[in-house]
């Protein structure tokens, strides 16, 4: 793998998530020398990485209303108080940097791996369970979980991307893998899955500036500490974050590999960062896709096989990054790779230097890659 200042090679057997990344900006090495010109230039984009997130004013929408007020209950009497109660719980959740991954309203693992990263966080027993204890801690955040933003026109102006094809071939022949459209970009920003967006902002043109939705107030991309080790939870599908007090800053919910396909196990190390990257497809250090197909260069962007951004660590060919389709982080398996949501692996990137310690505990699932 090439970066824009440090070449690294790819020879591992399962070259699991890349052989070679390229990073149209310069890679992030906090303690390199300045590094030299980019290997290419990065399309001119608003990406996740460089948009703020709005104050976290309340909605003036009556679809927000029942959300903000949304309170404990051990059986909701309707699926929209369900709902409502979801989505503050993982807003929450958000806030205090245990990612829920994408926010849509729905319990699942993720929610459950969250909830037990925040009862450690909160010193409860961690048993993953959303109940009246938890609920209590949570909502000590008293602030709104949904805002009202209104729609720029950086927002709409893309360039966008309107169909990511499956194959690599295809692929390679686009000048960028960027969002579809505003309404996915928008999605990615708020941390929000696009049907629950579509949900709160009905009959909302998503391509109009000037439009006024409701969105999640999410966290801040900055976590309140640097990471000195990340551990990465094979069984649980789960990456944590810990500061130099060894004291827990972040949970994330990840893809990992499988026992066919593994994950790394014992400790490596971060290598460099490198930021919206470029993907280079050789199918003679692949496993999987067509071995005709030859080498491709497959372009930047956030639906980039490897997301917005790659954190490249010291045993070749593997780093924890980004995924174009967040729906599915921690639902399938890897090459081997760590997938994170776009916006955990952004947060995280920039809360890691070179040298900082990476953990690789427990046995991935027995489960062929997805």
């Amino acid at each position: 793998m090439k970066f824009a200042s440090v070449t690294i090679s790819a020879t591992a057997a399962l070259a699991l998530c890349a052989c070679e990344i390229r990073a149209p900006q310069e890679a992030t090495d906090p303690n390199a020398a300045p590094a030299p010109a980019p290997v290419a230039a990065a399309t001119p984009v608003s990406e996740p990485q460089m948009l703020e997130v709005p104050p976290a004013t309340p909605s003036a929408s009556p679809l927000a209303k029942p959300v903000d007020a949304a309170a404990w209950t051990e059986a909701p009497p309707t699926p929209q108080a369900r709902r409502d109660m979801m989505i503050r719980a993982q807003v929450l959740l958000d806030r205090a940097h245990v990612s829920p991954g994408v926010i849509d309203g729905r319990d699942g693992e993720n929610v459950a791996n969250a909830v037990a990263a925040y009862e450690r966080l909160q010193g409860l027993a961690p048993d993953g369970k959303l109940d009246e204890a938890v609920w209590e801690k949570l909502t000590a955040d008293a602030g709104p979980v949904l805002t009202d933003y209104t729609i720029t026109e950086a927002d709409v102006a893309g360039p966008f991307t309107p169909q990511i094809p499956k194959d690599y071939e295809d692929m390679a022949k686009l000048d960028r893998l960027g969002y579809a459209n505003p309404l996915e970009a928008l999605a990615e920003r708020f941390h929000m899955d696009q049907a629950l967006l579509t949900a709160l902002n009905p009959g909302v043109d998503f391509t109009a500036a000037g439009a006024k939705i409701v969105v999640a107030a999410v966290a801040p991309q900055t976590l309140p500490a640097k990471v000195a080790r990340i551990e990465v939870d094979k069984a649980m599908k789960q990456v944590r974050a810990y500061d130099s007090a060894d004291k827990l800053v972040a949970a994330y919910p990840a893809t990992v590999g499988s026992t066919e396909l593994p994950t790394p196990s014992g400790e490596l190390a971060v290598r460099t960062i490198a930021p919206n990257p470029t993907w280079t497809y050789d199918p003679t250090k692949l496993n999987f896709g067509r071995k005709s197909a030859g080498k491709l260069t497959i372009k930047a962007g956030p639906n980039n096989p490897v997301g917005a951004v790659w954190i490249d660590l010291t045993q070749e060919t593997y780093g924890i990054h980004g995924a174009p389709d967040p729906k599915l982080v921690g639902k399938v398996a890897s090459h081997g790779c760590v997938r994170l949501t776009n916006w955990d692996a952004i947060q995280l990137s920039k809360a890691v230097q070179k040298g900082t310690r990476v953990v690789f505990i427990g046995v991935e699932a027995k489960t062929g890659a997805g």
